[in-house]
Formats: structure tokens, sequence, C-alpha cells
């Protein structure tokens, strides 16, 4: 008895196959997280091993290494579990974790005691790193070159702006015109709109005091924090939905759409001038063809920074 093979379109009883259909993916309501899992894995630049971004529970992004690890074989400092699509400190509830990338990252230096198995995992993120570059598929960053001292008699072009909202100061990755939108479209892409829009409401571009801490004065153990004005990009005058708006990255078409989820990270730092010190410009931006000011932008006159009362009696 020879048994005759299933026609391609039916299953082994006669029965027709039906057609599979690729649901869309889509974010509950009720998620903490906005972001889709499939468009958050990416490449180190430095090392060009596969890592996989998060959120923390204080919306800073977060490189994590894609494998998990026994919680036995990670120092205490670097474990952390993901929960919603939030990444978490790790607590005592599982025998796995996950670990940042910048602990096995080759091309970083070694500031925590590494068990045998995270020395492993390091030396073979080493050989494929190698491998990369051998086989022409990663090439490594050239090294920064030294910073230039910034010449007050030529036009500043800020091309990392700090956006002040929500009472806080931002360091943006890109131009004002340059900051897309991160949500996904129906086409299951990335939204090509930019976040500075003509029709909405603008901000202002105005110089202020470059730290919060100097209308306090300073602190005895504190680091001498820069002192006198920047540039920066105002939108605390706006409606409290604008300025979400700005938080979130979105497009006034997709602000209003709260259920589209984003493809990507908000690429938002909160500003500290120690640590974004180079990005610090004392003079506002050219408002000509040539600058980086936008269509719709405003510039004030410099406001003079506040000092403390001198004590009175």
């Amino acid at each position: 008895m020879h048994p005759h093979p299933p026609a391609t379109a039916r299953h082994w009883d006669g029965s027709p196959l039906a057609p599979r259909r690729h649901r869309p993916l889509r974010v509950s309501a009720t998620s903490p997280s906005r972001l889709l899992r499939t468009g958050q894995h990416s490449r180190c630049r430095t090392c060009g091993n596969r890592i996989e971004w998060y959120q923390r529970d204080n919306h800073r992004p977060i490189a994590l290494h894609p494998a998990e690890f026994a919680t036995t074989e990670v120092p205490a400092p670097c474990r952390w579990h993901l929960s919603c699509g939030i990444a978490h400190r790790h607590g005592d509830h599982s025998a796995w974790c996950r670990i940042p990338h910048a602990v096995l990252c080759p091309h970083r230096t070694i500031t925590t005691r590494l068990t045998p198995r995270l020395h492993d995992a390091r030396r073979q993120l080493a050989v494929r790193t190698r491998t990369l570059i051998d086989t022409g598929l990663f090439t490594p960053p050239a090294p920064a070159p030294a910073p230039t001292p910034p010449d007050t008699a030529t036009v500043c072009h800020i091309t990392r702006p700090v956006v002040q909202f929500l009472c806080t100061r931002y360091l943006a990755n890109h131009p004002l015109p340059a900051i897309r939108c991160v949500a996904q479209t129906r086409t299951r892409h990335r939204c090509t709109r930019p976040v500075l829009d003509p029709a909405a409401p603008a901000g202002t571009w105005a110089l202020l005091p470059a730290s919060t801490s100097t209308l306090r004065g300073p602190h005895p153990r504190q680091l001498a924090l820069p002192d006198g004005l920047m540039a920066i990009y105002d939108l605390n005058h706006l409606p409290y939905t604008e300025q979400l708006r700005w938080r979130t990255q979105r497009c006034p078409a997709h602000a209003a759409a709260p259920s589209a989820a984003d493809l990507t990270l908000a690429a938002w730092q909160v500003f500290d001038p120690l640590l974004h010190h180079p990005h610090i410009h004392t003079h506002l931006p050219d408002p000509g063809p040539g600058g980086s000011c936008a269509a719709g932008e405003r510039r004030t006159a410099p406001s003079r920074p506040l000092r403390p009362a001198p004590p009175t009696g």
C-alpha cells in the first residue's frame, strides 16, 4: 500500500488549509509601556553586538543583553528584571535576571567584579566583534575629535538643543526640525512627521541660567556648576497637553490617537550641566535660513540671571 501525499492546499485528511492571518501588534490601553518589542532590537555602536532597549521606571532607556543569566552568577547591582515591558531592579522573586550590555561590552572598561560565567560571555562577545570586523559587517567608530573652543564671533548653530517643558530641561539628540515622531503608522512604519509643527503653538528661544541651583546659591559640598546664561527652547508657557506631546515625542496627529503604539524610545535625556557642558551655548541660534531656528519659533531678549537676595538686618 502506497499512501498518496496530500495536496499542498489541504491537510492530510483532505480538509482545506485556512489562510494564516497576521494580526497587527497593538498595545493595551492599561500597559505602562507604549513600545512595541519588535522595534527595540539594535546593535551596540562600539562592539556591534545585539542589544535590546527597554524603558526604566524613571522613563530613562537602558540597553540589556538579549540572554538571561542565573541570578547567582550576576552581581546584585547588575540584576534587572522585566515587568509589563518596563525594566526594574531585580528582587528575590526569580532565579533568572537580565544584565545591562555595558557590563559585558568588550570595548568598555570593567568596573564591576565579574563571575567566571560573565567573563566567558564577555569573551564570546569580543570574539563575535572581531568576526564582524573581519567580515566587514561592522566598522568600529572613529575616536571623537578634541573639542574646539566656541567662537563667539560666529553665529551659533545648535545641533543638540536643550528643550524645557514640564518644568524640566531635556537634551535632544537632533536639531528641533529633525526630531521625528516615534509613533507607528498604519503601514507599520515609523511616522515621518516632525514634532515641531508650524500649526501648533511655538516655543521661545531664551537665554536662561545654565543651572537652576544658582538661584538658591551654591552648596558647600556641591561641585561648581556652570554659571551664566545658555540658550534654551522654552515650552513651559504652552498648555499642558502640548508639553506632554513634546515629552512623548509625537506629532499632533498621533498625539490625538493614543491607541497608536511607539516604535522607538523618545530621544530625550535629562539635562545635566556637568555631563552635558559641551552642549551649552551662550548665544541664541541664527533665525535666518542657515541657522537652526525653524519656522514658528520665537526668540526673546536675554534675561538676566536671578541672584539670591542679600540678607537683611
